[in-house]
């Protein structure tokens, strides 16, 4: 069975999915836990119930928007693709340091792949869980903010954060 919470932060409402060891399997900026359930992998859905205790994660993210950047570092993720190169881009993408973004094709190469731009774009809008897998920290080759699921507005809000945190 999975739970979820729903967050106040500065960034808006910002929902988080569980599994019942802990691990996030979704999460996003949305009060709605039915936007996040689609994005998690048929092998790894099941019904989600709200729930006031998601173990520790409410706590690193609060502590990630009172500035401690690391905070986020220590949740753990539960992410599955069929695709062997977006399960390794995740765990790239998790090594992006904040207040450090970097281009797609940057992220590419990073990821072991510097021709697979559109590939690392894709592991980006993939994403099932926001923050926690940072892909608001990806860039467009010009260092223009590109998409972003959540609202490039909430991806701006991110970055300055996290660079006024440096």
């Amino acid at each position: 069975m999975l739970k979820y919470r729903t967050l106040d932060t500065p960034a808006g409402a910002f929902t988080v999915v569980v599994s019942d060891t802990g691990g996030v399997r979704a999460a996003g900026f949305t009060d709605d836990v039915g936007e996040l359930i689609p994005l998690i992998h048929p092998d790894l859905r099941d019904p989600a119930e709200p729930a006031d205790d998601v173990g520790p994660v409410a706590g690193h993210v609060r502590s990630y928007f009172d500035g401690d950047r690391a905070a986020l570092d220590a949740v753990v993720v539960e992410q599955f693709s069929g695709g062997e190169f977006m399960r390794h881009a995740w765990l790239v993408m998790r090594e992006i340091k904040p207040g450090a973004p970097v281009t797609y094709s940057e992220f590419a190469r990073l990821s072991g792949r510097p021709a697979a731009i559109r590939a690392a774009a894709a592991a980006c809008a993939r994403n099932p869980v926001a923050l926690f897998t940072p892909c608001h920290r990806v860039l467009r080759t010009d260092g223009s903010l590109g998409g972003y699921r959540w609202g490039l507005p909430v991806k701006r809000l991110l970055l300055d954060h996290e660079q006024a945190a440096a």
